[in-house]
């Protein structure tokens, strides 16, 4: 047996990475993202004018896609390799619900509001990691594991907060997270830390070499040397951590904790990762599409909420706009085969 085949760290995956490092394609698909975003803009400042083109503005849309952007990374990480999550909204309402509760804030009041930051991201991780186990070891199928934890934890939220919104009383946390350091919201800032260290670990590190590999081809990576199960047992933990960092920004944002929080976010989470270019099926994931993906949408969102449409005809859009998108990646994949 080869040197390779011993040594995780010097496996090769049997389909070569694609990433944001894909060459030609790549920017050809981020570059059609830019221009949609464009387009998007310009159809804002015609329909809405100032209201649309103001600073103001442009920091609510920042604000809205840095809270599904942080959830979105973490997806990319997932769905890049070979998996999907339903249950992120979930996650986060109950992130959110366990950092507000009555004793977490007394234990903030005394060591420091990191004690809540530190609740929000550890519940998230531990909800992802046994997302991560129940498909691992379990062998559960990922739609039907995180589908049993989106019930499950928007009800234990729902038990914990009595069905009742807890407000954040902790001075020290609101005044942190509601800053705007040179006019920037901290809560922006954070998902550009996270795009940016999730960009790095997805396309310089080992381990985003390892989730190309067990996206394409399990089967391979595990022939290569590579754990694949605790692999994937990382990826889930991975995107429940982000999934507690969304939840301690929806806080800042609301100041409230609550088992309402994260409404839909699956939906919109997959639907700016698959825009952005990563493959459902795995195997190939690009940061930047997720990036521009969110943007997008975001921006769609607010587009329709200043000309007064309804909720249900940006879900139609969204919907239509994934469809789209889903049959063009097979098309690429077809036209490769």
């Amino acid at each position: 047996m080869s040197a390779s085949l011993r040594d995780p760290s010097l496996s090769v995956p049997a389909k070569p990475p694609r990433g944001d490092r894909a060459g030609s394609l790549g920017l050809a698909r981020n570059l059609g993202l830019v221009i949609a975003l464009i387009i998007l803009c310009v159809v804002g400042v015609v329909s809405a004018g100032d209201r649309f083109a103001s600073t103001d503005n442009l920091l609510t849309i920042l604000r809205l896609a840095a809270v599904i952007g942080v959830v979105s990374i973490g997806m990319t990480f997932v769905i890049t390799g070979g998996g999907i999550d339903l249950s992120v909204g979930a996650i986060v309402a109950l992130a959110s619900v366990w950092a507000t509760t009555t004793g977490t804030q007394a234990m903030a009041d005394d060591i420091g509001w990191v004690a809540m930051v530190f609740s929000a991201i550890v519940v998230g991780a531990v909800c992802g990691t046994i997302n991560g186990v129940l498909v691992a070891y379990g062998r559960v199928v990922p739609f039907i594991a995180t589908l049993a934890m989106l019930a499950s934890a928007r009800g234990l939220a729902e038990i914990i907060a009595d069905r009742k919104t807890q407000i954040i009383r902790n001075q020290g946390f609101l005044d942190f997270f509601g800053a705007e350091p040179l006019g920037i919201p901290v809560i922006v800032l954070i998902f550009a830390a996270v795009t940016l260290a999730g960009w790095f670990l997805l396309n310089r590190t080992t381990f985003g070499r390892r989730t190309f590999a067990v996206g394409g081809n399990p089967e391979a990576a595990r022939l290569a040397g590579i754990r694949v199960q605790r692999h994937t047992v990382y990826l889930y933990a991975l995107l429940g951590a982000t999934c507690g960092i969304a939840a301690v920004m929806i806080m800042s944002r609301t100041t409230t904790g609550t088992s309402t929080h994260g409404n839909l976010y699956e939906l919109d989470a997959i639907a700016a990762v698959v825009i952005g270019g990563t493959l459902l099926s795995g195997g190939r994931g690009t940061i930047v599409g997720t990036l521009f993906g969110v943007l997008i949408f975001t921006t769609l969102t607010n587009v329709f909420t200043l000309n007064n449409l309804s909720t249900s005809a940006q879900a139609v859009a969204k919907g239509v706009i994934i469809v789209i998108a889903v049959l063009l990646q097979q098309r690429i994949a077809n036209r490769k085969t």
